[in-house]
């Protein structure tokens, strides 16, 4: 079976949505190339949109992750986004993704954290 890929990401225009997943180790270089991705497919969403940011699955990422992570958070935030429902790791794999969401965000962004892809979704919409 095929490793799934560190980061992945799909637009869904006629909804407004973007949902990412990041999955096991998170390196700096998958990172880099999730910045690439994002600043791509960003153009498909009109100011308003929803992320659905899946890392539930992440095992670890490197301490070198953080800035294109937050280069990402900073794309969307430009962009327009106003709600991200996320999954975030268990406890014992924290990421730093609440301190990070403060900082990139400024309070100016609606976060919640869910614990399902079902709970995401009936929030989603």
């Amino acid at each position: 079976m095929p490793a799934l890929p560190a980061f992945d990401i799909i637009v869904d225009s006629d909804r407004n949505l973007v949902r990412t997943r990041f999955v096991g180790n998170i390196t700096e270089a998958a990172m880099k190339q999730a910045v690439i991705k994002v600043e791509a497919l960003l153009p498909q969403v009109k100011p308003g949109f929803s992320i659905f940011a899946n890392l539930g699955q992440v095992e670890s990422m490197d301490l070198d992750s953080a800035r294109p992570l937050t280069q990402i958070m900073d794309l969307c935030r430009v962009r327009g986004v106003a709600l991200i429902v996320r999954i975030l790791p268990p406890k014992d794999r924290d990421i730093g993704i609440n301190l990070l969401s403060i900082v990139h965000y400024r309070g100016r962004v609606r976060t919640v954290t869910v614990e399902s892809v079902a709970e995401a979704e009936r929030i989603l919409g």
